[in-house]
């Protein structure tokens, strides 16, 4: 009778320390060469497949992330946006500088037909990072905090409207390559027509292990 007590015991110790484990600190530094455009920065973390599982800077400035002699710093916890603790494993993280986008009021289209998802938008290049892709994909994000532009897995990069209560929203592009971002809170569609698209540059922050 004793030893399947005991094998109970070590079952239980070990789901414990599994426990703690998770909970533990598990910070990771992010360093990465500040890219040569002004504007602020979106910066997610991946998992080996490619999956955004933290949005870790939001359209910050330079002046939140540390500031090194010849890179930017941050941290990641090891959890994702729900607050969960990650397993261990190889991640990535990497994003976007967006400059001065202008937005201004724009009239609501005749035709209100679902667009494509997504759209493509070409970069600036980074003279930092020569292979890395020259466009990016982007589509409508909404929350509590109104209208965004994100990539198209899920990074917000820019907010469009701040206004709440928003239930669908969605993107289109001009034959000029400027966008109209239209939202819905139910009742009233809004539009706003976006230029200087262009002033958007990609980076990576690297690869890393999650212990």
């Amino acid at each position: 009778m004793t030893f399947p007590r005991l094998s109970l015991f070590a079952l239980c110790f070990a789901v414990v320390s599994l426990a703690q484990d998770l909970s533990a600190p598990r910070n990771v530094r992010i360093s990465f060469l500040p890219p040569p455009l002004d504007g602020t920065i979106s910066l997610g973390i991946y998992d080996s497949g490619g999956r955004l599982v933290r949005v870790l800077h939001r359209e910050a400035e330079v002046a939140e992330f540390e500031l090194g002699a010849d890179a930017l710093h941050t941290a990641w916890d090891g959890k994702d946006d729900a607050g969960q603790p990650l397993p261990a494993g190889k991640y990535s993280a990497r994003g976007y500088v967006v400059g001065d986008l202008k937005v201004e009021d724009a009239p609501r289209p005749a035709d209100l037909t679902a667009p494509p998802p997504k759209l493509s938008v070409k970069l600036v290049a980074n003279p930092l990072a020569p292979k890395k892709k020259a466009t990016v994909e982007l589509s409508a994000g909404y929350d509590e905090d109104g209208t965004f532009l994100q990539t198209s897995d899920g990074l917000p990069l820019f907010t469009v409207d701040e206004s709440a209560g928003i239930i669908n929203a969605f993107v289109t592009q001009r034959p000029d390559k400027s966008l109209d971002c239209c939202q819905n809170d139910g009742d009233t569609t809004d539009c706003f027509h976006i230029t200087r698209v262009d002033q958007m540059m990609g980076f990576d922050a690297g690869d890393f292990e999650l212990k």
